[in-house]
Formats: structure tokens, C-alpha cells, sequence
């Protein structure tokens, strides 16, 4: 399913869900509610929750990247009896005791940004799609020949995918050489910065690194500036405030697959509401991505924005 927009304000008409049970407690665990995208998520799931029942209690919650804390997240969400939980996995694999344990309470448990075992539903990014935009612009801006490093990240499903994608596009490109060492860049600027000085030592030439998210990216160009190599192209996914900002300027960062936090907070809420009332016909929504380069920056909407990206396919 891709997410088709609708005005918010008719959303209960249309969906049905003003005759749907409303919604008394939803839970949100993910990666880290310091990182703007999950705030964003944060804040669309809890608007959606909010035109559904404006009573709705609303408990949100930061795992800061760590299997044992979200794990203990999920074990309260229980204990508080929620209705719904977001889920935001940090180990998309590792989670799936708890997921059952919800679903044994009667707790519908709907995935968000990244895959989770045994969920009722799921709403992601396409993030193969972002994987294959972001490194076919990186192979283009070298003409169709170099040396393009894949940094990875955290052991979740929309990182495999994102590698998925970008090897699928450079498979076009016979003049580009693909390096990816296993490197795990975090999922932070500074996991990002310290794999990629591991990298520099590593190979003695890398013309274009594809970070799989937006702060990896971050710390990768710091790495670099220390290296002094200016020639090196960076692209990334998420677009975040902070890759726009670094569009905004000269830079090694050219390019991020924009995600929709927003949007997949809101599709959540709604998805998990369906569920709920038995329409358990469509469990996956994806959400739209798009490329965003210095030349479209302008007409970026970014995350604070409930409208996804134009040109998304």
C-alpha cells in the first residue's frame, strides 16, 4: 500500500474510524527522541491519536538505541494495559518476546521505520527505493567510474534494505567498484565519524561514501575535512534539518533520500486503529521518498511538514 493523501480533517470520515472503539492509551518506544525524525514521528502519531479521541493518553518513549532499555519500554507499555505501541525497533530481530507479550495482552503492535517480528502492522519508508536514488545521483555525479564505500549502520531491517537498494542501482553502473568493509556507523555522527577513519586506513582511495542515514553522513564529512580530502561525495538518507542545512552550503554532503516521520507517525495510529476493529486486510503501508539535492532544495518541505516530499517515484 502507498500512503495516498488525505485532507487530516476528513480522515475519520473516510477511514470509517469515527465508528471505531477510540483509542484510551497508545504507547511509543523508538531509537531516540533526541534525533528530530522520531520527534516528528512522535508528533504525528500523537496528533492522529488526538482527532481520534481528544482524551487519548499518549506515553512516548526514548530505547536511546538499546536493545535492554526498549525491551523494558515494551514490559511497562504492558503493565499501563495501552490499546496501541508504536515500535520503533532497535534490533529488529531481538524485540520479538516483547512484541509477543503485548499481542498476548490484547495490545495491537504496529511497526514504525523499521521492520519488527510478529507485529500486527507495519509503516515504513521505501527504503530500498531510498537506497537506489541516492547511490545512482552518487554514481552519476562520477560519471560511472570510482570507488563508492556503503557505510552501514544498526542491525535493523531498514539499513539491510537500504544496502539492498543502493548495490541494486550501482549493478547499472560496471565502472563503479563497491567497497563495504561491515562497518556499523551507529546510526550517530560520531559512529559515522569514527568508521569512516577506520575506512581511510583501510583503502587508499574512496571517491563517494553512501551513509545509510543522515547523521552517519554528518560524521563522515568531519572525518574527511580532518583528511583533508575535498573531492569525496556523500550521500545519505533521512533528510533531515540537518542535511538541509548542509545543502544550504559548499559541501561533500550532495544528496539524502528524504523520509516522511511525520506521515509514518500519523499512518500508524490510523493503521493501528483499523486493526483494531478487525479490518486487518492491509497491514503494510509504505510511505513515499524522494531525492533531495542542492538544485530542488527549495522546494523541499522537510520534516516539519505533514506533506511528503513532491516528485516522490
Amino acid at each position: 500500500m502507498r500512503v495516498v493523501l488525505v485532507p487530516f480533517s476528513c480522515l475519520c470520515l473516510l477511514a470509517g474510524l469515527c465508528q471505531a472503539a477510540e483509542p484510551a492509551r497508545i504507547g511509543i518506544t523508538v531509537g531516540a527522541l533526541d534525533n528530530p525524525f522520531y520527534q516528528a514521528l512522535a508528533r504525528g502519531a500523537v496528533q492522529a491519536a488526538h482527532s481520534l479521541n481528544p482524551a487519548v493518553r499518549v506515553t512516548s518513549l526514548s530505547a536511546n538505541f538499546t536493545l535492554a532499555q526498549q525491551q523494558r519500554q515494551m514490559r511497562e507499555l504492558i503493565a499501563q494495559k495501552v490499546d496501541l505501541i508504536l515500535l520503533g525497533a532497535v534490533d529488529s530481530h531481538a524485540i520479538a518476546p516483547q512484541v509477543l507479550a503485548a499481542r498476548a495482552a490484547g495490545i495491537t503492535v504496529v511497526a514504525v521505520d523499521v521492520d519488527a517480528p510478529h507485529v500486527d502492522g507495519t509503516v515504513k519508508s521505501d527504503n530500498r527505493q531510498a537506497g537506489e536514488i541516492v547511490c545512482r545521483y552518487l554514481a552519476q555525479r562520477l560519471h560511472g567510474q570510482g570507488r563508492l564505500l556503503i557505510q552501514g549502520g544498526p542491525p535493523v531491517t531498514s539499513v539491510s534494505e537500504r544496502i539492498a537498494g543502493c548495490r541494486a542501482a550501482l549493478a547499472t553502473f560496471p565502472g563503479i567498484t563497491t567497497i563495504n568493509d561491515g562497518a556499523n556507523g551507529l546510526g550517530s555522527s560520531l559512529g559515522g565519524q569514527r568508521a569512516m577513519q577506520r575506512d581511510l586506513q583501510r583503502f587508499a582511495r574512496i571517491d563517494a561514501v553512501f551513509a545509510t542515514n543522515d547523521r552517519q553522513a554528518l560524521g563522515t564529512e568531519k572525518a574527511l575535512d580532518a583528511a583533508r580530502l575535498r573531492q569525496v561525495l556523500i550521500g545519505a538518507v533521512d533528510g533531515s534539518p540537518d542535511i538541509e542545512r548542509a545543502l544550504k552550503l559548499p559541501g561533500r554532503i550532495v544528496a539524502s533520500a528524504s523520509q516522511s516521520p511525520y506521515l509514518i507517525g500519523r499512518e500508524a495510529v490510523l493503521l493501528g486503529m483499523r486493526l483494531r476493529r478487525g479490518d486487518g486486510g492491509q497491514r503494510l503501508v509504505t510511505v513515499p521518498v524522494a531525492l533531495v539535492t542542492r538544485a530542488n532544495l527549495a522546494n523541499y518541505h522537510g520534516w516539519q511538514s505533514p506533506v511528503p516530499p513532491s516528485g516522490s517515484r
